[in-house]
């Protein structure tokens, strides 16, 4: 049985060597702080590569949607702290009717959206439909559980909006950001809850006139709503 021989001393890297290898792995990672990570996700560009590889313009659109959607949080929750609920659509009353009285039982801090999440129904539809006058936004959201998938189809009629989907774990907690972008006219695809939560979109018109926004949803969340 053959082993390995054991490396002289004359093998062995230097301090030297060790020194210059470390420090090329810094100077290699600073380069792609300052070039691909900075730019794209607070849209930094001391050096002007993350515009040429339109990393930066995606940090513009994040920083932008968070910031917006931050302020338009603050000012609702200074002019309207206690705004009362919207009034379930007659299609939502009966699959609400169980969660109501379910909560009666339970304590009242977050009691609605504990038991929403816990009886999601396998699978619901909805069709919502939002109008948003220049420089609006709105923010929309599916009570999901961890792991659960909804398909979704939204457009834009007369007009494109910047928008961000997203979830949040809970209150206070930040939010995950799964996709967003500026000027669009519409998405699809398949949202995934990668934590028991809140998810959804948030939209801005940034045009001259009003714009009609759509949102198609199929998949098991426990209810839409409206959160700004």
């Amino acid at each position: 049985m053959y082993n390995t021989d054991i490396p002289t001393r004359a093998e062995l890297p230097s301090s030297a060597q060790l020194l210059r290898s470390t420090a090329i792995a810094i100077v290699a990672a600073a380069g792609i702080l300052v070039t691909i990570v900075l730019p794209a996700e607070y849209a930094i560009d001391p050096t002007g590569v993350g515009r040429m590889l339109k990393l930066t313009e995606m940090g513009e659109i994040k920083t932008q949607l968070a910031a917006e959607a931050e302020a338009d949080r603050l000012k609702d929750s200074q002019t309207t702290p206690a705004q009362a609920p919207a009034t379930p659509s007659p299609d939502q009353r009966s699959s609400l009717f169980g969660t109501v009285l379910a909560g009666l039982f339970v304590s009242p801090a977050n009691a609605g959206e504990r038991l929403l999440l816990a009886q999601a129904p396998a699978s619901r539809t909805d069709e919502t439909v939002i109008t948003l006058k220049p420089t609006e936004g709105v923010e929309y959201k599916l009570t999901m559980k961890a792991g659960a998938k909804v398909d979704f189809a939204w457009t834009a009629r007369d007009g494109v909006v910047n928008y961000d989907m997203h979830g949040t774990p809970g209150a206070g907690a930040k939010e995950k950001s799964y996709k967003n972008g500026r000027g669009s006219a519409g998405e699809q695809g398949v949202l995934t809850a990668e934590f028991d939560g809140s998810h959804g979109w948030f939209w801005r018109n940034r045009g001259s006139k009003d714009v009609t926004i759509t949102l198609k949803t199929t998949g098991a969340y426990g209810e839409i709503k409206r959160m700004m």
